[in-house]
């Protein structure tokens, strides 16, 4: 629900999104993508990786999973991978 009669509270959904996780794991993606920019040939000289132009950086486990920079990561589409479900699955979702 868009925010039309008071200013969206940009603050406190920043914290939310601390309390949730989800500030690291952007951290984390960000170095991932700054590190292949740095490590790898550019050719057009516009910033970004010629293997990484139009694709995403992809973690070999996720990071919702408890994976990190560490244990790999990959050139993939963006649609292969955004496809993927990788939500956390709880112990109440899970079919009987």
């Amino acid at each position: 629900m868009p925010y039309t009669k008071k200013k969206r509270p940009y603050k406190k959904e920043y914290q939310q999104q601390k309390e949730r996780g989800e500030h690291a794991d952007r951290m984390e993606r960000q170095r991932a993508r700054r590190k292949m920019d740095a490590t790898s040939p550019d050719k057009n000289k516009n910033g970004k990786a010629d293997k990484r132009e139009g694709k995403d950086v992809s973690h070999k486990k996720a990071l919702s999973k408890g994976g990190k920079n560490s244990d790999g990561v990959r050139v993939e589409s963006k649609a292969k991978n955004r496809s993927r479900n990788y939500k956390k699955k709880s112990s109440a979702n899970r079919k009987r």
